[in-house]
């Protein structure tokens, strides 16, 4: 088989986040700068490859103060820690989708993950660019990260959620 090395379209990829606040209400953030790059077999992506990496200080939640605190050694540590990054372990076909295990690294703590990819198929621009779309999901324990920080609620709970919800629209062009 011909192996396929695939490339993020940033353009058309966007990478969000979503937690609990208050433990009433989700607040979305975005991760505006981000690279990932894949390999398969020709067009099938079982046991592809993949490789992520994200640029904290391009954290945006449309709240300067609150980005601001997340990339604050309370959270990322951003002047610390730049980036955050995963690498698969398996991707393995479910239907016409695919579960990604793989390791995330946060501040510097890497955890197994399981990701859902669902696959939206391959398609050809008018450019003549072979792309390929997926809709990712999962969850993970920010507290598993190290990313800890939380204030108790006088009606009880905490202000942030541990669980941390990860949604992802990613468009791959296919190398030459």
């Amino acid at each position: 088989m011909a192996t396929t090395k695939w490339t993020l379209d940033p353009t058309h990829s966007e990478l969000q986040f979503k937690v609990k606040h208050l433990m009433i209400t989700t607040v979305t953030g975005n991760l505006k700068s981000f690279s990932a790059e894949l390999t398969s077999n020709d067009d099938d992506f079982t046991n592809a490859d993949i490789s992520f990496k994200g640029d904290i200080s391009s954290i945006d939640t449309g709240n300067t103060d609150r980005d601001n605190h997340l990339k604050s050694a309370d959270f990322f540590d951003a002047e610390k820690f730049e980036s955050i990054s995963f690498k698969s372990t398996s991707v393995e076909k479910d239907d016409d989708d695919y579960t990604v295990k793989g390791d995330l690294t946060i501040k510097d703590t890497t955890k197994s993950v399981k990701l859902i990819a669902e696959f939206g198929g391959i398609a050809t621009d008018p450019w003549g660019n072979t792309k390929a779309g997926f809709t990712l999901s999962g969850k993970i324990n920010r507290a598993d990260f190290g990313l800890t920080w939380n204030a108790a609620l006088e009606t009880g709970g905490v202000m942030v959620s541990e669980e941390v919800r990860i949604l992802g629209e990613l468009q791959f062009v296919k190398q030459a």
